[in-house]
């Protein structure tokens, strides 16, 4: 997969970017370098492989050291939301910015 400068100068309009063509034409080059990366993983045979759910694995059965998932702050949501211009059960109103 390839990109051309028509490519670029929309996904630029996309994302609301003004690109000046000498940053238009590094985009381009970069963009097509990383697809062509892409394309070389791709080719890559990897039939009977299983994935990875950690990288780590790849050198044994090594347990990861995580810590335990507690709180450690108390619950303080009345405190930080007295500041707030609008509140109701517990959430935060705000204008509707999306029509």
């Amino acid at each position: 997969m390839s990109l051309t400068s028509t490519d670029i100068a929309r996904i630029a309009n996309l994302a609301r970017l003004e690109l000046t063509p000498a940053h238009s034409e590094r985009m381009l080059v970069q963009l097509n370098s990383f697809f062509d990366i892409v394309e070389q993983m791709r080719a890559v045979d990897t039939t009977g492989v299983e994935p990875l759910a950690h990288p780590v694995a790849t050198l044994g059965d090594i347990a990861l050291r995580l810590r335990d998932d507690v709180a450690s702050e108390p619950n303080q949501r009345e405190a930080n939301q007295r500041s707030a211009p609008e509140v109701q059960n517990g959430l935060f109103l705000v204008p509707k910015v999306i029509e």
